[in-house]
């Protein structure tokens, strides 16, 4: 054999692999590729995570990550499927996020998983690898504007995070009349639906369910809250208002 033959043969080896592995990284993890565009209505299945399970490490943990994704918001997902199967549902006909607006007129089995749902798709995507920073642009003028600074609205809303009694989430919410609020919603409500104290269109949600810090942080709500604003997706958090 040739030494041409072997440059040859080493080429389609190099580029096979370096072409395997790019077809991995575009499927398996395209957030970690590139910025895909933000979606405007969530989707009824379950959607990959954005990341890796240890992506978020060291403030949420591989197991926790992997528990929290694969089996409690699997399990909304799942059983909001299963619900609006029997109630005959048409998912192409409806929206989540309008279901979620009239969910008085629904059964409690669709108000706890299609808000149990619809909050965790949207809590991993207001989270990233990497330093948070804090927020830039049109934002950052909101919060200054509604809040007084960024420190007076990261206080409040860690304070509905610490103060919701039991199982819930803390919200960014955008009102009706354009306003920013902080709220707080008990087990999967969320600010979307008819029977929340507060509503609006969530921007930034924050899960306080023991099964999201239990396992890293125990009983320590607090420190889970503090240590989570270092992985906040603030770009993804402006998107959202911007929208």
């Amino acid at each position: 054999m040739n030494n041409h033959d072997n440059s040859r043969r080493a080429f389609i080896k190099t580029t096979g692999k370096a072409g395997i592995g790019a077809a991995i990284a575009s499927t398996i993890l395209p957030s970690l590729v590139t910025a895909g565009p933000l979606t405007v209505e969530t989707s009824f299945a379950q959607q990959p995570l954005p990341y890796p399970y240890t992506a978020l490490e060291p403030v949420i943990d591989a197991m926790t990550m992997e528990i929290h994704y694969s089996k409690h918001a699997a399990a909304y997902a799942k059983n909001l499927a299963d619900e609006l199967a029997e109630k005959k549902i048409d998912t192409n006909a409806n929206k989540l996020e309008d279901l979620l607006r009239n969910v008085s007129k629904y059964s409690a089995k669709l108000r706890n998983n299609g808000g149990g749902h619809y909050n965790h798709e949207l809590f991993w995507q207001c989270m990233k690898p990497g330093i948070a920073g804090v927020p830039q642009g049109k934002l950052a003028a909101a919060i200054n504007q509604h809040f007084g600074s960024y420190e007076a609205f990261k206080t409040q809303f860690t304070d509905a995070g610490k103060n919701r009694f039991g199982s819930g989430w803390a919200w960014l919410v955008m009102t009706p009349d354009k306003k920013l609020v902080v709220s707080s919603t008990p087990n999967q409500d969320n600010p979307l639906m008819d029977v929340a104290e507060v509503k609006g269109t969530p921007l930034l949600g924050l899960d306080v369910w023991e099964h999201a810090y239990y396992l890293k942080y125990q009983n320590k709500r607090p420190d889970y809250i503090n240590n989570w604003w270092n992985v906040v997706n603030w770009d993804f958090v402006g998107r959202r208002l911007e929208m």
